[in-house]
């Protein structure tokens, strides 16, 4: 669905295209839009931020609050 709706977006901002053979406006099919967006795919850029956030999370240890409920401990240890 993610990428339904980023292909509606980007087929909206790019607009029709004109034909050349019949010289009528025709909609963007998907590979024209990869085409014409040189930018990463939206899941690219989601699964590299949440490797991102990761990387923060691992860095705090176990220490910190957010690594012990990621990892299914979220009591305090003494």
């Amino acid at each position: 669905m993610l990428r339904v709706f980023e292909c509606r977006v980007l087929r909206k901002t790019f607009g029709l295209k004109r034909d050349e053979v019949g010289e009528e406006w025709k909609r963007l099919q998907n590979e024209e839009i990869n085409e014409r967006y040189s930018s990463q795919s939206i899941f690219r850029v989601i699964k590299s931020r949440r490797m991102v956030w990761a990387g923060h999370i691992a860095y705090t240890g176990e220490r910190g609050d957010t690594y012990r409920v990621l990892v299914g401990k979220p009591e305090v240890q003494n």
